[in-house]
């Protein structure tokens, strides 16, 4: 389960920005998620909720925004709706679309007191 590695990155990186901003509480963490990204939603609050015990995010909520999947097509010269890793193009059928959106995991935001 990789979403538990996923959490632990998050906690450090929220002690970190605690280190340099001098914040001592976090209330929210906001994340962006990309709907192909390979991260299951429910075990990654889970896991946040368990390696938050005892730090500043303990009892911080962990909001998810899922990112749509995107990506261009060379042949049409514009970007398209995916629904999976490697799909077809839907208007020419082109098949070396490039991902360029939905596969994303990043911290967005902090709230923090």
């Amino acid at each position: 389960m990789h979403e538990l590695s996923i959490a632990e990155s998050l906690v450090s990186l929220i002690e970190d920005e605690s280190c340099s901003k001098g914040f001592s509480r976090v209330k929210r963490v906001g994340i962006k998620l990309g709907a192909l990204g390979h991260v299951e939603p429910a075990a990654l609050l889970f896991c946040f909720d368990v390696v938050t015990r005892g730090t500043i995010a303990e009892g911080a909520h962990l909001d998810l925004v899922t990112v749509p999947a995107a990506g261009w097509c060379p042949r049409c010269r514009r970007s398209v709706a995916m629904s999976q890793r490697y799909d077809l193009c839907p208007d020419c059928g082109q098949s070396h679309v490039q991902m360029t959106e939905g596969d994303e995991l990043r911290l967005s935001e902090l709230e923090v007191e």
